[in-house]
């Protein structure tokens, strides 16, 4: 049967410019910044990513440098695809409009779980795009990406993790946490993710659709923490 869908969000970007945004959208630095693992983008050709041995190459079907671009759609033998655009405009007083349009074929009949990560997922990727651009605009942040363990009971996990993070509920944004002693704030959240901005990192944190606990950190001066912290600290969560 499978499941077509369609998500568009747009935000309006008080003292940015397009220029900045396009840094963001069409850089590798600039995605690998807000988007997750180490990303590559060769201006009008390809934007190519590499994600826990995931590494896919999105050819680009429109490129109008600080207004429009476009890239994905190809369609894998079993109908998948997904296909992102940007649609970028300057207003009067130093302000930009960033649309952001995400589409795409999920197959088979058992796509709904999928469908749910895919769509918490892509609500943080939004949130922290957004979070970048008005706190971290043209920095570069090192990406990292921790896979924990696999979850069985996810309300437990859930619950460590606002322990862990300081909160005796569950995260709204706006709430003060400490995140392995550093003082943050929740930036977005939804059922299956959390975002944390810190004044140089944004840490983020899912729930895997394999049945794991991710971490997908942006980290832009030197915190002391790397990959075999992180996952030792996600493996006492569980």
């Amino acid at each position: 049967m499978g499941h077509a869908y369609e998500k568009a969000n747009e935000v309006e970007l008080a003292g940015i410019t397009p220029e900045q945004v396009w840094e963001a959208i069409a850089t590798g630095p600039g995605i690998d910044s807000w988007f997750m693992g180490d990303n590559e983008v060769e201006p009008g050709v390809a934007v190519k990513g590499a994600f826990t041995g995931y590494q896919p190459t999105h050819g680009i079907t429109a490129w109008e440098p600080g207004k429009h671009l476009a890239y994905g759609g190809e369609v894998e033998p079993d109908g998948r695809f997904m296909a992102y655009e940007f649609l970028v405009e300057g207003r009067e007083q130093g302000s930009t409009v960033l649309r952001m349009v995400v589409s795409g074929f999920l197959p088979g009949d058992d796509w709904q779980d999928e469908y749910e990560a895919m769509t918490a997922g892509g609500a943080m990727f939004w949130h922290t795009l957004v979070e970048y651009l008005g706190h971290f605009a043209g920095r570069a942040a090192r990406p990292l990406t921790v896979l924990g363990p696999q979850v069985s009971d996810w309300p437990a996990l859930w619950a460590a993790l606002h322990r862990a993070l300081g909160l005796a509920k569950a995260p709204e944004a706006g709430d003060a946490v400490q995140v392995d002693g550093i003082a943050g704030v929740v930036y977005y959240t939804n059922a299956q993710t959390i975002g944390i901005r810190t004044p140089d990192a944004m840490y983020r944190f899912f729930q895997g659709y394999n049945g794991s606990v991710f971490a997908m950190h942006h980290v832009f001066a030197d915190d002391g923490r790397d990959e075999r912290t992180w996952s030792a600290w996600l493996g006492g969560l569980a």
